[in-house]
């Protein structure tokens, strides 16, 4: 892409410090800052945990940007924009809100500590929910960042539903690779209820059965332009699997990479 890049959008499972601090929320809130204080403009984009306390962090809904409905397995869910700000970073985060699929006091698991049953249908809800909302900005991104497997969805969704979007048209996808996070395998009608009506037969393709978290990560980076792996104990078969299919990988510890070496990496792809 060289030096064109102006717009970088992030697509953040978590962010610190509405969520605790871990090696993915604290590389939400601070990546972004770097690449801003490069002179980038930046997006950041999350979901609307019911753990969030909206009062305390100041979440307000954009009504210009919510109402509309997202048909997932024949049933629409309203989509719900809120945003804050994280005032010592001068930056934005918006958040893709569903009573039905957020609202919940736990981020990824039941009371029983199970991994949620519908989390394939979160992810889903997810990834369209940031891509309507980020064209109804009018902002059209050169690189797309994604991090965190619920952000998975938004590769594959760039590259078939959204590809001839003009918001999207000429975006890069950059996904980033962290530890194994569940160990439940999603179900197997997973990929029947991807496609939205803007999809061709056969956009989806196929996924490794069982669908495991190394499977949701093999299509992301399916429809990837770089990768980068931000933990040193990422499987060694992802950044492989990525290298094998030609697609760029930037490998280390990104919890400790310079922002200017991630911005170099999006300059390249």
């Amino acid at each position: 892409m060289g030096e064109s890049v102006k717009r970088v959008l992030f697509v953040n499972s978590e962010i610190f410090p509405y969520l605790p601090e871990s090696d993915i929320a604290n590389i939400g809130r601070y990546l972004p800052q770097g690449i801003q204080e490069r002179k980038k403009e930046i997006r950041s984009f999350m979901p609307r945990y019911g753990c969030i306390n909206e009062r305390k962090n100041q979440l307000h809904e954009v009504i210009r940007l919510s109402g509309m409905n997202i048909i997932i397995n024949d049933v629409d869910r309203p989509l719900v924009i809120k945003v804050a700000s994280i005032s010592a970073a001068r930056m934005q985060v918006y958040f893709i809100d569903n009573e039905d699929y957020f609202h919940r006091k736990s981020v990824y698991h039941d009371a029983d500590g199970q991994f949620f049953k519908d989390h394939g249908e979160r992810a889903i809800f997810f990834a369209r929910g940031v891509l309507e909302t980020v064209k109804k900005l009018r902002w059209n991104p050169d690189i797309i960042h994604c991090h965190g497997w619920l952000s998975a969805l938004i590769p594959l969704y760039i590259k078939t539903a959204y590809r001839e979007e003009p918001a999207f048209r000429d975006s890069k996808v950059v996904y980033s690779l962290y530890d194994k996070a569940f160990n439940r395998n999603f179900s197997d009608r997973y990929p029947e209820i991807i496609p939205n009506k803007d999809m061709q037969p056969g956009d989806v393709g196929t996924f490794d059965s069982p669908i495991d978290f190394n499977a949701v990560m093999k299509k992301a980076i399916d429809f990837s332009d770089g990768i980068i792996c931000n933990s040193p104990s990422v499987d060694a078969v992802l950044p492989a699997y990525a290298k094998q299919k030609g697609i760029p990988v930037l490998e280390g510890d990104a919890t400790t990479m310079a922002a200017d070496v991630i911005n170099d990496f999006y300059n390249k792809i």
